[in-house]
């Protein structure tokens, strides 16, 4: 696939839109100029890869909406060398926006295919997350805690307890919670034992699944 002046100015576009709905960190609409969106999603979908949606991909999983991705990812409020779990590989998207913003990146996927394809794919186009893995995202990934942040991508009924046991002191958890509508929600872990919630409106996910698949 190539990577024309055209689609470079469609990701301007693209990063003006996201902006003017609120996402303000400089970084973050950065990656989204310079990530070639269109080469996550099957070539005969590329023009809709710069429109201000999610989109299907494979394993009956979406890309998610360009807007959802910076507003999640300005959420964390990511420093360069943040240790930052990603809960939902899918089509490696939002994983490439994390190592744009200098994340050390940790990413769990339940669909097998999903998983094999991304971590390939990843690799060719030069995103080296610090770890892929297939896996039960609701379990997180204990054995490289404590995490600065850890984003969901998926809507899940619950807020899964160990992601909040996994959180550094400081740290952030972004997740959509509910059942056919989520609610943003970004959770800071305040000492080993007090959390404080905020809420930041509706958005629609595909659910998050437990075990892997």
């Amino acid at each position: 696939m190539k990577d024309t002046t055209r689609h470079q100015g469609k990701r301007r576009l693209l990063a003006q839109i996201v902006e003017k709905k609120g996402v303000s960190n400089t970084a973050v609409l950065d990656a989204i100029r310079k990530i070639p969106r269109h080469f996550f999603m099957d070539s005969s979908f590329e023009d809709h890869a710069y429109q201000d949606k999610a989109f299907p991909i494979a394993a009956d999983q979406t890309i998610s909406q360009p807007f959802t991705v910076g507003f999640q990812t300005e959420l964390l409020e990511i420093k360069k060398g943040d240790k930052i779990l990603e809960i939902g590989t899918g089509s490696g998207y939002q994983t490439a926006v994390l190592c744009e913003v200098g994340a050390k990146v940790y990413s769990i996927e339940r669909q097998q295919e999903l998983f094999r394809k991304t971590k390939n794919f990843l690799s060719k186009l030069g995103y080296r997350p610090k770890r892929l893995t297939f896996g039960d995202g609701y379990l997180g990934m204990p054995e490289f805690a404590p995490f600065d942040g850890i984003i969901v991508t998926a809507g899940a009924p619950y807020i899964p307890k160990p992601l909040l046991a996994q959180l550094k002191i400081g740290g952030k958890l972004v997740i959509p919670v509910g059942d056919d509508v989520q609610t943003m929600i970004r959770i800071v872990r305040k000492t080993q034992t007090d959390f404080e919630k905020k809420e930041y409106g509706e958005f629609r996910f595909v659910p998050l699944l437990e075990d892997k698949n």
